[in-house]
């Protein structure tokens, strides 16, 4: 999936705390959109091994969500929101395609790599691959719920993030062609 995707499960999961404790909706707000980020920071290293953890991140998910339960505050949440959306980035990526540049073309058995059984999680290809149509259509419909109850500047960060996601859905398969071979 793509990872404006991603950004957008993980403020669709803050967004009813957010509604309910409106004075916490940007801790929450930015520890979404950090969890949904940065599992991809692997992207120069082993991707989807490296820094996603499709099983072990719901060790340190559940114990950041208890946490913010019993001592809610800006810090507390932000870590929360940024462990459960890191981990909900890692499993739901094995939904989608295999790693490579072209996953339409069915290559790989491998989507992420499960750090506790030490094996690789294979693709479900629900959603083909990052950037396919069905990729824009989930996130585009993530990220208008959390248009009601995010506003200021994440307002204009989610509207950004739709545009994102649509330009690069229609470019996407182009991509590979425009791809220097070294980084494929």
């Amino acid at each position: 999936m793509m990872a404006t995707t991603h950004v957008f499960t993980g403020l669709a999961v803050v967004a009813p705390v957010a509604y309910l404790v409106p004075e916490f909706a940007v801790a929450l707000a930015v520890g979404a959109i950090v969890g949904g980020l940065a599992p991809d920071f692997d992207l120069v290293l082993a991707h989807r091994r490296t820094l996603h953890f499709p099983v072990a991140g719901l060790a340190v998910a559940v114990p950041a969500v208890a946490v913010a339960a019993v001592a809610p505050s800006s810090p507390t949440l932000a870590l929360a929101a940024v462990a459960v959306t890191a981990w909900l980035h890692a499993a739901s990526d094995a939904l989608g395609g295999g790693l490579e540049m072209d996953p339409w073309n069915d290559r790989t058995e491998r989507a992420v790599y499960d750090h506790v059984r030490r094996r690789w999680i294979r693709p479900r290809r629900w959603i083909r691959y990052d950037g396919a149509p069905e990729d824009a259509a989930v996130a585009v419909a993530l990220a208008v719920p959390t248009l009601v109850v995010f506003d200021g500047w994440l307002t204009s960060v989610i509207a950004g993030g739709v545009a994102i996601s649509l330009v690069y859905a229609l470019l996407r398969r182009r991509l590979v062609a425009w791809t220097p071979d070294w980084l494929e």
